[in-house]
């Protein structure tokens, strides 16, 4: 008898499965918003590699964070975003959509913030990181980060708050002066070959996406979009003039929008005809 999954692994899938299904949500309900059939969603999930049990924890999941909500028809079930999920999604497709890999035009200026983290509250380090490393902010030594983006500063003011970290904390902007070279700064705060890696396997996975039916290009639409939201948090987003030439997030944006617009319409059109269908069980 096969002994069951760790713990460790049965929460991996089923974060992984819910990840999915918010892409899913946010590519095709978001856009249209006629309420979808449980076993739709199974369906679809499944063409993803999720197993039906984990489809459907996924939803319970979904469900409990108060982003969609469940409409009972006979045993049946349909699912339609809350205003919570909607104006959740909404977000993250502005994030996803409207990301470039780099400022077209920039006036120099860095924002720069010295972050003390007291020793009795050393729990709260990595949260300090992963937030500001999401806001696009790099640490070139320790307690100091910097951005090239000056109005990053009210996000950063945001999450020292939520830490009661502002207290301590400092921040300056202006532009980079006679000390040092602006290129070993951005070497010491951000891996760029760590981004540029992300990229190239965006870059793999979309040249092994080759639908040849509605359902497989709905799939294709979800791989897609579900790669390309990680890049908004591998990629600070700096300056032309900061990054190496011909850089290789310009080639994979153009590949994302490329794709993205060529499968939407098919992809759109076969979310609609799942919508219509009413599914046996489910």
């Amino acid at each position: 008898m096969p002994r069951p999954a760790p713990e460790s692994q049965r929460r991996a899938r089923s974060d992984s499965a819910r990840s999915l299904l918010l892409t899913v949500l946010g590519e095709y309900l978001l856009r249209n918003p006629a309420p979808v059939w449980t076993a739709s969603l199974v369906d679809v999930l499944g063409g993803l590699g999720v197993e039906p049990n984990a489809a459907r924890q996924a939803l319970a999941r979904t469900a409990a964070h108060g982003r969609i909500a469940p409409t009972r028809s006979g045993r049946r079930t349909r699912w339609r975003l809350t205003d919570s999920g909607r104006a959740f999604l909404g977000d993250g497709a502005r994030r996803i959509y409207g990301f470039e890999p780099s400022v077209g035009t920039w006036d120099g200026r860095w924002l720069v913030l010295l972050v003390s983290v007291p020793e009795r509250r050393r729990d709260v380090r990595h949260v300090v990181r992963t937030r500001l490393a999401w806001a696009g902010f790099g640490s070139p030594a320790p307690g100091v980060w910097i951005s090239p983006h000056p109005a990053a500063e009210a996000e950063a003011k945001q999450v020292l708050e939520d830490l009661d970290l502002a207290g301590g904390a400092a921040s300056f902007v202006g532009p980079f002066a006679g000390i040092g070279s602006a290129a070993e700064l951005v070497s010491r705060a951000w891996d760029l070959d760590a981004v540029a890696a992300h990229y190239r396997a965006f870059g793999e996975l979309v040249a092994g996406l080759r639908p040849a039916t509605a359902r497989e290009v709905l799939i294709s639409q979800v791989r897609l979009v579900h790669a390309w939201r990680r890049m908004p948090l591998v990629d600070p987003r700096l300056p032309a003039e900061l990054l190496p030439p011909d850089w290789i997030g310009q080639t994979a944006a153009r590949t994302f929008r490329g794709r993205h617009d060529a499968w939407s319409p098919v992809a759109q059109a076969a979310w609609s005809d799942l919508v219509r269908a009413a599914p046996s069980t489910g």
